[in-house]
This record gives structure tokens, sequence and C-alpha cells, in this order.
């Protein structure tokens, strides 16, 4: 049995693979003290835009700066579209990228591939293996492959004649035990040679899948330190060697792998905070890709509705084991490029004289559901909800308003139970989309994004950020309402780029001359007059 930790490569995800010097000389002597034998130091790659780490790409030279101890054997993995994508040919691009074994201090390579890119990967896996290189193939993503497709790319590998090590990796972080095994057979019955496994965390199993691999005799085990890796993290290095100390036959040795987790890696962990969560769960659980989850946590603009609503839209879709950032995009905001605004005059004039309430889906609804409840029924305003808000009952709603965005998608199957009237800008919705409203009275009121504006005419609104807050209220402006309440507007941090741009919209907005002041009737940040639900209406 062989354990590869590939900390550096796959941990890069997370830190644009830019370790520190520090940390990268104690996990090279933590590694190899830990008599771990393979260890992959990073990506071999050609040069892509912006600026990577010097793991993205793990070159020779830089290879040539770092102490490797002895013990370990070292190694790089390259992606095969690398080399099929590029306009080389097969044997210029692999000996663009790497030396023979003999002039390298790197002993090991691995291909990661789709299935679809296996038929073409043969000459590769030849021509590194004929430079003198121990050779692995990681097939990705094969979990819910049927084992007649997963056992023909095992023939495939054994055709090459050449391939040390066949790999299978569990990318979406959604395998359990079963499947391990199903894979492991459909494999055997075209390879016979040393299998190896790669787990993600997703849903909390890539530890247990590990030791299910390894008792279904697959031999080469993939971890890294804490987990640090793509999305939810790997099997920890840490927990894999404790569970096999525990077995009391072990020839590792765990405790400066101990040491390095707790004086290097817990720090890194709590700054940039990967491993398993509920919201990588359902990502797996749905198929999706665990960049999509990353990249939606990493980005402080989201907030729990954003995420979980593009999780939902994303599962929906064929295409999302792949990560392709354009299809998440389209999963968090409608795409307004190229986009006519229209509209009609549906809404002028539809709040004159009237008192208008807010309410939004911040949790102070939820927190003072009953005395909204009572408010509305003591004062009997016109309730204009934000979304389909869950805490306020839809009798006591009057209107909807939605524009669209992860929330409308997520929520896209209950509007179909609902009968009032919903204002929207029937321009950002596809016919498919429009037809979910069903019997609801649709007020077409257009919408147009540009920066640092904020206008209301007769057919549409222009506001400077796609918040549906902001469009509700450039919407206001074409009534003359008596007074204007609001309750879930509590806020965001003040370091929240969501804060900063609903300061803007509310900036703008208090600068028409139509405006009405806006009261919040529950705790908000933002400076808005504040009232409080519970105050008798005098």
């Amino acid at each position: 049995m062989n354990i590869l930790d590939c900390t550096l490569r796959d941990g890069g995800y997370y830190n644009n693979w830019d370790f520190s010097p520090e940390v990268v000389i104690a996990y090279l002597k933590s590694v190899a003290e830990a008599r771990i034998e393979y260890v992959e130091l990073g990506l071999r790659s050609f040069p892509k835009t912006g600026f990577l780490g010097a793991f993205a790409y793990t070159t020779e030279a830089f290879i040539n700066t770092l102490e490797l101890h002895e013990g370990p054997t070292y190694g790089v993995m390259v992606d095969a579209k690398t080399i099929l994508s590029s306009e080389l040919s097969i044997k210029d691009a692999v000996n663009a990228l790497f030396v023979p074994a003999s002039q390298s201090k790197i002993g090991l390579v691995r291909i990661a591939a789709h299935f679809g890119e296996v038929e073409a990967s043969g000459p590769i896996v030849n021509q590194l293996k004929e430079m003198g290189y121990i050779v692995g193939y990681n097939l990705m993503q094969a979990g819910g492959k049927s084992a007649a497709v997963i056992a023909d790319k095992a023939r495939q590998a054994t055709e090459w004649g050449t391939l040390d090590v066949l790999y299978f990796a569990d990318s979406l972080g959604n395998m359990d035990s079963d499947e391990v095994e199903r894979i492991v057979k459909a494999l055997r019955t075209e390879w016979s040679g040393p299998l190896g496994i790669h787990t993600h965390n997703n849903m909390g199993k890539g530890l247990d899948n590990t030791l299910a691999a390894k008792s279904f005799g697959v031999t080469w085990l993939d971890s890294t330190i804490t987990g640090m890796g793509r999305g939810a993290g790997n099997t920890q290095t840490e927990s894999l060697l404790a569970v096999l100390d525990a077995e009391g036959d072990s020839k590792y040795q765990p405790k400066p792998i101990y040491e390095l987790v707790i004086r290097h890696f817990e720090s890194m962990q709590k700054q940039y905070g990967w491993g398993s969560n509920l919201l990588y769960f359902l990502g797996a659980q749905n198929d999706v890709h665990p960049t999509y989850i990353q990249n939606l946590l990493s980005n402080t603009h989201y907030g729990t509705d954003e995420i979980i609503g593009a999780i939902d839209y994303l599962s929906k879709l064929d295409s999302t084991t792949s990560y392709n950032g354009a299809i998440l995009n389209t999963a968090l905001s409608f795409n307004t490029n190229n986009v006519v605004v229209t509209g009609t005059d549906a809404i002028q004039s539809l709040f004159d004289n009237k008192h208008v309430l807010i309410v939004t889906n911040g949790p102070s609804v939820d927190k003072y559901a009953s005395a909204i409840e009572l408010y509305i029924k003591e004062n009997n305003p016109v309730v204009i909800s934000i979304n389909i808000t869950e805490s306020i009952p839809t009798d006591l709603v009057d209107y909807y308003v939605i524009s669209h965005n992860s929330k409308f998608l997520s929520d896209a199957n209950r509007y179909q139970q609902l009968d009032k009237p919903i204002i929207l800008p029937k321009h950002r919705f596809s016919e498919k989309e429009l037809a979910t409203f069903n019997e609801c009275e649709l007020l077409d009121y257009g919408l147009a994004i540009k920066e640092g504006a904020f206008l209301s005419n007769t057919s549409h609104a222009t506001i400077p950020f796609d918040i549906t807050t902001g469009y509700l209220l450039a919407v206001l402006l074409g009534s003359t309402v008596k007074s204007i309440r609001s309750v879930g507007f509590d806020g965001y941090d003040k370091n929240d780029p969501r804060q900063q741009e609903m300061l803007s919209i509310l900036d703008l907005y208090n600068q028409d001359q139509n405006s009405c002041d806006v009261v919040s009737l529950t705790p908000s940040t933002y400076p808005m007059t504040k009232g409080s639900i519970y105050a008798p209406n005098i």
C-alpha cells in the first residue's frame, strides 16, 4: 500500500498555488519523516493568464530550489487537456513540459483526464514512460458512470501496455462505499495492475471511501494535510495515518504530520475555509461540481438565499458536473448583455394615496412575524413582498415583486401556487420561466442596470445594481404614496459589498424629488428612519 500526499497540488485551489516558503519547508520535512511514499508537488502546465504561484507550474527550475528529503518519490500532475489542447503535437507538448526522468528530481507523473479524453491519452502515457517516469492515470468524475463505460476505459488503459497505476476520482464528492466497490469491480474486469483512489469530502465520506477502497484491494491512497483541496477538500492525511496507526502494524510515523497540522495548516484552514459543510453536501447530492460551491462561498457578495438558489438552479442543468464560470453567472443573476429593455405603464399610479409596507427576507421578518401580521391586520397597508417571504402568510400579501436572480430560480415552482399580482420585468424571463407563474396577473415593468443611475420612467427603471429592493423602490417612484414602511431591511456588516450597494441605492433613491421616506419598523443597519413594529399607530 502507498499513500500519495497531494497537498501542494490540490490545496493550491485555495491559495492559487502560492504557498509560503515556511509552510513548504515544514511540509516537505514532515511528509518525509512520516515515511509517506509519494508526494505530489504540484501541477505541470503551460503559462496561463493571471498570477498563479509556483506550484501551479512546478517547473524543473523551481523544483531544483526545493530541499527534497530522501524517502518519498516526488511527482507532479498534468491535465490531459493541457497536452491534448496544445497547438503542439502530443510529443512536442510533452517534451516542452518534461525533461527525461534521469535529469529531474521527480519520478512520478500523474495524468488527470475526463472519460472523453482517455482514447487520445495513450501517446502521452507511452512517451512519459519512455522518458523514465512512473506514470499514473486518474479517471476524473468516475462516480455514476456505467460499469460498461468504466470497464471500457480500463481496457484502453491496459492496451497502452505501459501504465503503472490506474486511479479513479470521486470528483463530485458523492460516492459511498458501495459505489467505490462497484467501480473497483468494473475496473478489475479489464485492469489487473495497481489501482488508486482520490476522494473528495463533500458529503463527509472521504476517509470512509478511502478505507473502503483499501479493503477492496486499492493500493494507492490519496490524501492531503487537513484535507486541503478543491471544494470541501480530500481525505485528511492525518486522519488516515491515525487509523492506520491504530491498526497496530503501520509503517508510517504520524506525529510529524500532527505537528505540521497544528503549527501550520489549522490556521490556513481557518483563513481559507476548506472542509465539508452543508452547501458542499447539497452540491454533491445534486451532482454540482464543487468549484461552483467554492466560488460561491469565497465571494462575500452572495448570501444564503443566493447560494442555495444557485445550487438548486445548477442541479436542474445537465452540464454542471464540470465547472463553467458562465453557467455560475447565469445561476446568480440575469445576464443583461444584448437584452432589449421593454415594459409597460402597468405600475404607474398603482399605489397613489396608499400606505405601503415592504416585506423583505431579512431574518428579522421571522423573528417578528407575529407582530408584523398584527400590524398588517390592524393598519391594512398595501403589502408588497420582495420575492416569496416564508414567514408571512400569502393571504396577507397584496403584491409580489421579483427581478431575475437565484432567489427566484430556487422558488420558481412556488409561484405556481400564488394568485396575487406579480410585478416583474418580463424581458428578463424566458417563455418557460413566465409559464411558471400560471394564472398570476403579471405587471410588466422593465429593468436596466447602469452604474450610478437611479431612474424611473413610464415603462422601466434603471438602477445601479441588480438588486430587487432597488427595483421596487424605483417602482414606487411611479406613484404618489402616502407612506412607506419596511420590515426585514436588516442590512449587512459594514464591509460587506451588499451593504455598500444598498447604501448607494438608498442614497440615489432619496435624491429623487418624488421619493418618500422609508421607515424601517424592524432593526436595520441602513441609515433609514427607524420606527418599531410594536409602536401604536397614532
